[in-house]
């Protein structure tokens, strides 16, 4: 009766134990979890579980109960154990003090255990338990190998559940480039953007954009991470790996620059495993994606470069429609100006030409002693006429000059940067307009004076500048803040009173970047402010997280 209430409490502890694995998501605390569990099932004074790479190699141990043990010293032996004893037991097997390698490893110990993990008929792992009591029985082997093929699955299951959650990484990050490239980001900020995201989603060290430099030469044109700025510049020759990868347009992982054979950058010798994506748009290859780690630090997988060619091509993608649409909008320029062009020569210039030759016969009439001053009157009321049409035309050709939506009120050309702003941020942010300290609320009817107000207080050229500062504010908190919540508040004030129109954006995001050297949005700001006698500032919040902008101008 013990015998069997005995074999009852292993069972029900070995079915413990198999269901506790089976619900482990991360590989390291099912390894972990299985070193833990195999010792007490098998009452072991301790156990060491080593983890393989992709060449077979020692690459991590976990232990149990063996704290005041010298690792190194283990690890060392261990590693001697794959080769021995590991390699040659693929079923697992059980040593006592006679053997020769035992005695090396413990020689304290009655008895030691060595158990494969298996995946895929590949070993991906060895489980060495070690008895200082008792020996270990062909039962506990049954158990430890029962154990062991649970652990593999949970393994298995864990790793597809860590691939899943990274793809679902690198589909935002896609989603959030491309949306951020179609939206006229300037092209070099984009390129930083890429480098960054695709680094922090990799979880890379660093990561080089190597695009087209001066005399058909590729070089580092973009880096982020460890040691950026000592990599920009440099060169990538024709015959090396990221000139075959633009060449093939595939992209390929090396398991350590540090051990590669051939190492044509010498730069890049002291990194560990890399990955090369290219940049691939229609086939053709525009540049290529260089990720970093460090050594010591995981390899990169056939599932993370898969993951980085396809964000590559789009962000290629997006970047190749981003420069068709700039040419796009030069060649529009283009045409503006030649009707412009047209418009001014049929229109006003004639006009001012046929005023000029009408004051000029009465110039050349009063210099030749024929003066006749109710003539000369009429000469000139009808120039100051022509003139005035000819300036009127010319109003005309620069209102239209203006964005298309210059005829749309204030209030509406604000609400539409708003709800723009809400796919950059991920989240609708504040718009609060204020007139005359009277906030509007979304009633058409009852703020159509208010509307008005605005529009015939701040005038059609400050009105382009407010719009312009609140996309910039609003742009910046979704690039750079990775805030939770983002306030535009408008304060127009009219003449009757201070006469100004007051606007503030905050955030409660990571602050501004001190080290950030790009300021041409910035400075921007201000001139705009400086243009019509006003101020821009920006800092820090001062009562909470996050950033503060100002920009304020007088109401002439």
């Amino acid at each position: 009766m013990h015998m069997e209430t005995e074999r009852l409490h292993k069972d029900m502890s070995l079915l413990s134990a198999f269901l506790d694995l089976a619900g482990r998501l991360a590989v390291p605390g099912v390894m972990q979890d299985f070193v833990n569990k195999a010792c007490q099932l098998v009452n072991a004074s301790c156990g060491s579980m080593t983890m393989l790479d992709n060449r077979g190699d020692l690459a991590r141990i976990y232990h149990s109960g063996i704290d005041g043990l010298d690792i190194p010293s283990q690890q060392s032996l261990l590693s001697k154990a794959e080769q021995q004893i590991g390699l040659a037991h693929g079923h697992g097997v059980i040593l006592g003090p006679d053997n020769e390698l035992f005695n090396s490893i413990w020689p304290q110990a009655q008895s030691l255990m060595c158990v494969p993990v298996s995946m895929h008929e590949q070993i991906i792992g060895r489980l060495y338990l070690i008895s200082d009591d008792n020996d270990f029985s062909d039962d506990d082997l049954k158990v430890i190998l029962g154990l062991a093929a649970v652990a593999a699955v949970a393994i298995e299951n864990a790793r597809l559940y860590q691939d899943a959650r990274k793809r679902e990484k690198w589909i935002k990050v896609s989603q959030s480039l491309t949306t951020m490239l179609l939206e006229g980001t300037d092209e070099e900020e984009a390129l930083e953007a890429i480098a960054r995201r695709v680094r922090e989603v990799a979880e890379a060290d660093t990561a080089l954009l190597i695009l087209p430099s001066v005399g058909d030469v590729y070089a580092c044109e973009i880096a982020d991470g460890d040691g950026a700025q000592g990599l920009i510049g440099l060169r990538f020759p024709e015959e090396g790996r990221a000139m075959s990868v633009l060449r093939e347009g595939a992209g390929l992982v090396v398991d350590s620059m540090r051990r590669a054979q051939t190492m044509r950058v010498p730069e890049l010798s002291k990194w560990g495993p890399a990955l090369y994506a290219p940049l691939l748009a229609r086939g053709s290859a525009t540049g290529v994606l260089l990720l970093l780690r460090r050594p010591g630090h995981p390899e990169f997988t056939q599932a993370e470069l898969d993951l980085a060619e396809s964000v590559s091509a789009q962000a290629a993608l997006a970047l190749e429609l981003a420069s068709a649409r700039h040419s796009e909008d030069i060649a529009t320029l283009l045409d503006e100006r030649s009707r412009i062009g047209r418009d001014l020569h049929d229109l006003a210039i004639q006009q001012l030409f046929a005023t000029g030759m009408q004051i000029d016969g009465a110039k050349h009439a009063i210099a030749a002693g024929n003066r006749d001053d109710k003539a000369t009157i009429e000469v000139l009321e009808k120039a100051l006429a022509s003139v005035d049409d000819s300036v009127k035309q010319i109003r005309a050709i620069v209102h239209n000059l203006r964005e298309p939506d210059a005829g749309v009120v204030l209030v509406e050309r604000l609400r539409r940067e708003s709800s723009l702003a809400r796919t950059l941020l991920g989240f609708a942010p504040s718009l609060i307009i204020v007139a005359d300290n009277t906030e509007l609320t979304g009633d058409d009817i009852a703020e159509e004076e208010l509307i008005q107000m605005i529009d015939d207080q701040v005038g059609s050229d400050i009105a382009d500048d407010v719009v312009a500062v609140v996309r910039e504010g609003l742009s910046n908190a979704a690039r750079h803040a990775h805030a939770s919540s983002v306030m535009a508040r408008i304060d127009v004030s009219s003449r009757l009173q201070e006469g100004r129109v007051r606007i503030e954006v905050t955030d409660d995001g990571a602050g501004l970047d001190r080290s950030n050297t790009r300021r041409s949005g910035l400075d921007n700001l201000a001139a705009r402010a400086r243009r019509h006698g006003g101020n821009f500032s920006i800092g820090a919040r001062p009562t909470h997280k996050g950033t503060l902008m100002e920009w304020q101008v007088p109401l002439k």
